[in-house]
């Protein structure tokens, strides 16, 4: 019998789990996050692996959702230092790289910026020759001063022929350094793409350092797993995938979540509401999968277009602070305890009222002392409720696509929250484990890849291009841990694009497929 463990970091809570090989969940465990996240993922992963009682040598599989990555963008820590090439003069003059980046970020990343002559046209044909020597002289510029390089060229998810020579010279003349090709993480759009691939470029070490610290923990517990990271499309990449795509990890957690309500509830298609301890996170499932974004996505203020799960999120959670007016009224959140809520909630003895302590004094949930809210105004506070409940309404209402109503899954800790009935559901599931889903969709998960390309069908033909974008996207599931015997294709999208010539249609292509074995 073989095991494996499931472990997702949140803002307020790590959630840990041990599965068996038909995926029943043997144990599982709930901690607060810590300050230091490694060390709450090491706590949870030992407590959890005691409570199953499962030999620690039959645990063969690790799986690792992070907010590490995320943090460092966030709170502008432990960043690479980072060398920009864009290869795109004379076209590509006007626009400086990281245009519109906030001042503080640009000021810790822009230090080193070359732009060599050099991209493509949107058929593939070179708009000027590609200047290796200008690559060659950026590199010995920058050979001792950065640890990781941004490479970005225009339109190289048509052609990516200028990105992947430059990052040959630049491995020559500096040697074995990461490097971040943007047509390997974003989309069509200069600007969006290759500020995708510069925040990629700028959290390697960071991925690196908890790759590096998840492997040692498990060693320390007699544990000789394969590792894999969390994406954010709901799948897994294995720990080289991740040290070199680790902007790929950015919302994994929601997307865990969305992965995991689908397999406890036996649902394909519904709308899951993922309520933590800070926000609420309404995701929707399209055979099984979640669906992603089609717009451009802002991380820590920067504007990107690489993969991004759809999601909307309210200032909601279990530890939402709610603050009483002298005139009877009352706002909610955004403000949260978040994993102070065992200290900071009334039931719990604190001073501060929070949405935990509303459904406790009114009956609707059994956590704490409810004696504590019990002098609370019962009016005031099923008002609250009420508000509570319409914002989770009105999220519902936004990610619908239509009016017919549709299935609601609960998952998440703080999805005490929220009653058996909501309007915009046709029903509302919450499944057995629900309050750890995030953690199970991490440990069944299976590994994925994905291509997004620009074809000319004058040139290529409507099925030549999709056979091509197929075996592509099949490619990289195997690149990032995935058995090839069992890869098939999820998602396809084909976009015409009537504004270039040629018959252009955008064509992208995910392909899934089980863990390999070796």
């Amino acid at each position: 019998m073989t095991y494996r463990i499931g472990i997702d970091v949140g803002g307020t809570n790590t959630d840990a789990v041990i599965l068996d090989e038909q995926f029943n969940v043997l144990a599982k465990t709930k901690r607060h996050t810590t300050a230091d996240v490694s060390k709450g993922i090491y706590q949870s992963m030992k407590e959890v692996i005691e409570a199953s009682g499962v030999p620690r040598q039959d645990i063969q599989y690790a799986m690792l959702g992070t907010t590490h990555c995320t943090n460092a963008i966030v709170e502008r820590k432990r960043f690479n230092q980072v060398g920009i090439i864009r290869i795109g003069a004379p076209a590509a003059m006007a626009v400086k790289p990281m245009t519109g980046v906030p001042a503080d970020l640009k000021q810790k990343l822009n230090q080193h910026v070359y732009l060599v002559e050099g991209g493509h046209e949107f058929d593939g044909r070179e708009i000027v020759p590609f200047d290796e020597e200008a690559v060659y002289n950026a590199a010995r510029k920058m050979k001792d001063e950065v640890d990781s390089v941004a490479v970005t060229s225009i339109f190289s998810p048509v052609s990516n022929a200028h990105e992947k020579r430059a990052a040959e010279i630049i491995q020559e003349v500096i040697g074995s350094i990461p490097v971040s090709l943007s047509s390997e993480i974003g989309s069509v759009g200069l600007l969006e793409r290759e500020n995708a691939t510069i925040l990629n470029a700028s959290v390697v070490n960071v991925a690196e350092a908890t790759a590096v610290g998840f492997m040692n923990a498990l060693e320390e517990e007699g544990i000789d797993a394969k590792v894999f990271f969390g994406q954010n499309d709901g799948t897994l990449m294995s720990v080289d995938y991740a040290i070199k795509y680790p902007i790929l990890t950015v919302a994994c957690g929601p997307t865990n979540s969305l992965r995991g309500a689908s397999y406890l509830s036996g649902k394909s298609d519904a709308l899951v509401i993922d309520v933590g301890g800070t926000t609420t996170d309404i995701g929707v499932l399209i055979d099984s999968f979640p669906r992603e974004s089609s717009l451009a996505v802002d991380i820590g203020e920067v504007r990107t277009n690489f993969r991004m799960p759809d999601l909307v999120s309210i200032g909601l959670g279990g530890g939402t602070v709610i603050r009483m007016k002298d005139d009877q009224t009352f706002a909610i959140g955004p403000e949260s305890v978040g994993y102070r809520l065992p200290e900071k909630a009334l039931v719990f003895g604190g001073d501060t009222l929070t949405a935990t302590d509303v459904v406790v004094a009114l009956g609707k949930a059994d956590i704490g002392d409810p004696s504590k809210v019990q002098h609370l105004d019962k009016m005031l506070l099923t008002n609250i409720y009420a508000s509570m409940i319409k914002m989770a309404e009105k999220a519902i209402d936004q990610m619908k696509t239509s009016a017919d109503p549709v299935p609601v899954i609960l998952v998440g800790g703080g999805s005490i929250l929220f009653p058996d009935a909501l309007e915009g559901a046709s029903e509302v599931i919450k499944p057995e484990n629900f309050g750890v889903a995030n953690a199970i969709g991490a440990a069944i998960a299976q590994i994925s890849g994905q291509v997004e390309r620009i074809y000319s069908l004058n040139d290529w033909g409507r099925d030549k291009a999709i056979d091509h974008a197929k075996q592509i996207a099949i490619g990289e599931a195997v690149k990032a841990g995935a058995d090839e015997t069992t890869c098939q294709i999820v998602d396809i999208e084909d976009v015409p694009l009537a504004y270039l010539p040629g018959n252009a249609t955008r064509i992208r292509v995910k392909a899934a497929g089980e863990l390999a074995s070796t």
